[in-house]
């Protein structure tokens, strides 16, 4: 496995692949999430390049940038055993190398609902740091998970309206044995926390049972809030698969989301049903 530092590494590298390419990128602190989509890219491809970069453009002011959990050695360790060909480990000056650049924006509706609602500008940062990887990476095949749904959702949509010829294949939320979604960030939760932060995924089971019963989100949604126990309850959310709000369940075309805060940690997750 190479470590790549800086872009001219990594094209170099890149021009000496054969075949296809998988590609994953992440922030680090790698958990089993982030090794289902590592080990479904080298199932799929001859090669896989894994990019892990805290990426500072996709922040808010006052959110966890500076105390985001940085495990390098761990990370590189992981991807080591995985069977990963080329981890790409960048510094911000190589990425960002001025004050002027040109920028990406997300799309003006669905890049400014739900997450890009109560986090303005992160999916232009998320968009930005893609596209650049993208450009490095020249993969065949890119992979995220469905933990982000919107985020996906915009990846997606970014490749079809910049005709980036790229497969993006989707990952399925990976969860502890006790349902808690992984995330980097559960580190942050104390014990009492993290026993509510499991009624996050309790909720979205309860409004998929229900589904069946009753199409109505505005029901559903007072259904599932009965169970929740968390902190700050910044939305329950219906859309469809192209990200539109939905006012009736529709099975196999739904995306049921949920964000808030447990203590001082933002947490979400989603089902698709």
């Amino acid at each position: 496995m190479e470590i790549l530092h800086t872009p001219e590494e990594l094209r170099e590298f890149r021009k000496k692949l054969q075949g296809s390419v998988g590609f994953v990128p992440t922030m680090g602190a790698l958990h089993q999430g982030h090794l289902s989509l590592i080990e479904m890219a080298r199932r799929e491809n001859d090669n896989v390049i894994v990019s892990i970069f805290v990426n500072p453009t996709q922040f808010l002011p006052g959110e966890d940038y500076t105390r985001y959990p940085r495990r390098t050695e761990a990370d590189l360790e992981i991807c080591r055993r995985a069977g990963v060909d080329g981890v790409f480990l960048p510094k911000i000056s190589d990425i960002y190398q001025s004050n002027d650049e040109v920028t990406l924006k997300a799309p003006k509706i669905k890049g400014y609902i739900l997450e890009g609602h109560f986090r303005p500008g992160h999916f232009d940062g998320v968009l930005q740091i893609v596209n650049k990887l993208f450009n490095l990476t020249a993969p065949t095949r890119a992979y995220f998970g469905r933990k982000d749904a919107q985020q996906l959702y915009l990846i997606k949509q970014m490749v079809r309206d910049l005709f980036l010829d790229i497969e993006i294949r989707e990952g399925e939320t990976i969860r502890e044995p006790d349902g808690l979604a992984m995330s980097s960030r559960n580190i942050y939760l104390s014990p009492e926390e993290r026993k509510r932060a499991l009624t996050i995924s309790k909720a979205l089971k309860r409004g998929a049972k229900l589904s069946y019963k009753i199409k109505d989100v505005n029901r559903l949604r007072a259904e599932m809030e009965k169970v929740l126990d968390i902190d700050q309850l910044q939305y329950i959310a219906f859309v469809n698969r192209e990200f539109e709000p939905i006012e009736e369940v529709e099975h196999g075309n739904t995306i049921i989301l949920i964000a808030g805060k447990v203590g001082n940690t933002r947490l979400i997750d989603n089902l698709y049903i």
